[in-house]
């Protein structure tokens, strides 16, 4: 999905240029994950030619908000601030991270 959401459409030669190398994936492993985001309803196809042209169906933000809200539920019962206590007790937040953090608080509090 990356790669559809930073350029798209792209056929699935594209997608694989970006992703395999990275991810040790060939050819067909991006065609099956992208015929299975196509039946869920994720990615749209247009046929052009012989190939066929992705595009994502879903915003990045909306995504990523639907899954972060499935993780939190699944792994912490619906509460996040588990989930930031995991993270800096196993010295997965940088300082940065904590600074962020400590900003975005502080900005929904006023």
């Amino acid at each position: 999905m990356e790669a559809l959401w930073q350029r798209s459409p792209q056929t699935a030669a594209e997608v694989c240029e970006a992703v395999c190398a990275e991810r040790g994936w060939s050819m067909p492993t991006v065609k099956t994950l992208l015929s299975r985001l196509v039946a869920k309803g994720a990615v749209d196809t247009e046929p052009d030619g012989r190939r066929f042209l992705y595009s994502p169906l879903l915003a990045r933000e909306a995504y990523l908000g639907g899954e972060s809200r499935r993780l939190v539920d699944r792994l912490f019962g619906g509460r996040a601030a588990p989930l930031f206590a995991f993270l800096a007790e196993n010295e997965a937040l940088s300082d940065e991270d904590i600074r962020e953090i400590e900003d975005l608080l502080r900005e929904m509090r006023q």
